[in-house]
């Protein structure tokens, strides 16, 4: 038996509820918190990343990541470096030496649901977007297309 110091009144305090997966869609999202971990099997390290919705339904909300850097299978590395490098592109810091130069930079990522595996339930998975096309000016055309108001015709010279 524990015996408190003091009571304790539930009604003061507000419980916690059971995690509620994020819906599959894209989302306005930031990092907020990354540090490097070790694996559980002590083999290799991961960066953990912690993120925060910024905008929409659930705002607020936080998703987590991690991408196994450190890990004797170099197909894993691989995965890891090239999520690495799609939160890089998506937040517009392409050289980094410390995971917190990629914080609080606003990018758009997209969250899927991903299956059941090894005995734990669905979970989410996120993929980070580059930054939005429609944002930067248009290309033009190689050829444009003759303006009307132009007339292109030879001109008679006046005599």
């Amino acid at each position: 038996m524990a015996r408190f110091d003091t009571s304790f009144d539930a009604t003061s305090v507000e419980p916690t509820t059971a995690y509620e997966l994020l819906p599959a869609g894209k989302y306005k999202a930031q990092i907020v918190e990354s540090e490097m971990r070790v694996t559980k099997n002590g083999m290799g390290q991961f960066l953990w990343l912690m993120l925060d919705i910024l905008e929409g339904e659930h705002k607020g909300r936080k998703i987590f990541d991690q991408l196994n850097l450190v890990n004797p299978n170099p197909t894993t590395v691989e995965i890891a470096q090239r999520t690495l490098s799609a939160i890089c592109h998506a937040t517009g810091r392409l050289q980094v030496n410390d995971s917190e130069e990629l914080h609080l930079i606003p990018m758009t990522i997209q969250v899927k649901i991903r299956p059941p595996k090894n005995g734990y339930g669905e979970s989410n998975a996120i993929a980070y977007l580059p930054p939005d096309r429609d944002a930067t000016p248009a290309a033009r055309p190689a050829n444009p297309a003759p303006d009307p108001a132009v007339s292109t015709a030879p001109q008679k010279m006046a005599s």
